[in-house]
């Protein structure tokens, strides 16, 4: 199973990542894709896979079920698409039940078993070197 956590801000079009499936050979049921978005006034997050700084409390709590359950499962891979510094994206990261986290380039080392130095904005890069490393680390099948 395959997880993303992406910033909003960077991507909309999340067709991108469903594109793993085949390269990974892997089904496509098995990707899922949670989202941050910045609270934006008058516009209520209807998404069940979408959360906003919102949805954080004071001690770092997460108050969205969805991302709660999101969380939760322990995918065989996370992977965190999203710049470096973000501190709500990070603390997901850290709370995630994932067996092995990759993250992109600037990304906090502590967080993740693997940083891939790609920008982020070179997609298919990202998906090749994703690829090659998780061959090389036996964690595809």
């Amino acid at each position: 199973t395959l997880g993303f956590l992406v910033d909003e801000t960077l991507f909309q079009d999340f067709e991108v990542f469903y594109e793993y499936s085949s390269l990974l050979r892997i089904q496509r049921k098995d990707i899922e894709i949670f989202s941050f978005q910045w609270f934006k006034k008058n516009a209520p997050l209807l998404r069940q896979d979408q959360i906003s700084d919102k949805d954080f409390i004071w001690n770092g709590a997460i108050r969205s079920k969805g991302a709660n359950e999101f969380l939760s499962k322990p995918f065989d891979v996370l992977i965190g698409y999203y710049n470096g510094g973000h501190e709500f994206l990070d603390l997901m990261v850290s709370e995630s039940k994932a067996n092995f986290k990759i993250g992109g380039l600037g990304a906090d080392a502590r967080l993740f078993d693997l940083l891939i130095a790609v920008e982020l904005d070179k997609i298919e890069a990202f998906k090749e070197e994703t690829k090659k490393y998780l061959t090389v680390l036996n964690k595809l099948q």
